[in-house]
This record gives C-alpha cells, sequence and structure tokens, in this order.
C-alpha cells in the first residue's frame, strides 16, 4: 500500500463527550410514527443536519410544520452549537400565534435535552417528543 501510496478509508469512532447542561431524561415518544396533522401547529419536527460545502461543513437546523410540510423557522451555522438550535425554535415559536396542544418531535439529540430547551418549551406549553438513535 505504501508503494502504491493508497490508504485505509477508516474513519476513527468519535469519542462520547458530556455536555454540560444535558439531562439524561428519557423523552417519550408521543407521535409513534403518526406524522400526519390536521390542522397546523399541531405537529412539529426538528432536526440539525449537516452539510459539505466546498470542504466546509455548514449546520442547518430546521422545524417543519407536519400540517403542510412548511419549515417554520431555520438557521445555519459553521457549528452546531446550542444557539443554533434554541434560536431557530424561539424564531418558530414568535411567528405562531396558537400553539396549545403543540407537540415538537425531534430525534433526541443533545440540544434536545439541554435544559434550557426543555424549559423553553415548558414555558410555551409545547409537549417534546423523541425517537432514539440506536
Amino acid at each position: 500500500m505504501q508503494k502504491m501510496e493508497l490508504r485505509a478509508l477508516i474513519r476513527a469512532r468519535k469519542r462520547s463527550r458530556h455536555v454540560s447542561g444535558v439531562i439524561d431524561a428519557h423523552v417519550p415518544n408521543v407521535l409513534q410514527r403518526d406524522f400526519g396533522a390536521t390542522a397546523p401547529n399541531q405537529k412539529w419536527v426538528t432536526d440539525v443536519t449537516e452539510f459539505n460545502v466546498d470542504g466546509q461543513k455548514l449546520y442547518l437546523s430546521a422545524c417543519m410544520d407536519l400540517y403542510n410540510g412548511e419549515i417554520i423557522a431555520h438557521r445555519m451555522a459553521r457549528r452546531p452549537i446550542f444557539e443554533l438550535v434554541s434560536h431557530t425554535l424561539q424564531e418558530a415559536l414568535s411567528r405562531t400565534g396558537c400553539i396549545s396542544e403543540l407537540i415538537v418531535h425531534s430525534d433526541q439529540g443533545w440540544h434536545c435535552k439541554m435544559q434550557p430547551y426543555q424549559a423553553m418549551l415548558a414555558t410555551h406549553g409545547v409537549t417534546c417528543s423523541g425517537y432514539d438513535l440506536i
């Protein structure tokens, strides 16, 4: 392999890190794969997606209403920091008037387990739903 200048494409395992402010509470899967909604602002889904653009990583945080597939709020950043997710959720919550009985569903990533994120949802009376990435 050295003579032919070949290299293995084995990726190093990422280390698990504890993030301060993260609670280990399991968020129940309230939606149970029922991704339909009969009215706006009943069910939202949110996620952070990594894109490789011209050799650089960009992170997109988006919140979508399952009623019509509308992207209610989105943000983009060069790093996956908490402010990216929290500002997306704040923008989505501020753009809607009636959010009683709203369910916000995510993949239970680190940001969804942050105490400020949970507090923001609780302040607005929003139910948090999630599924495990396993």
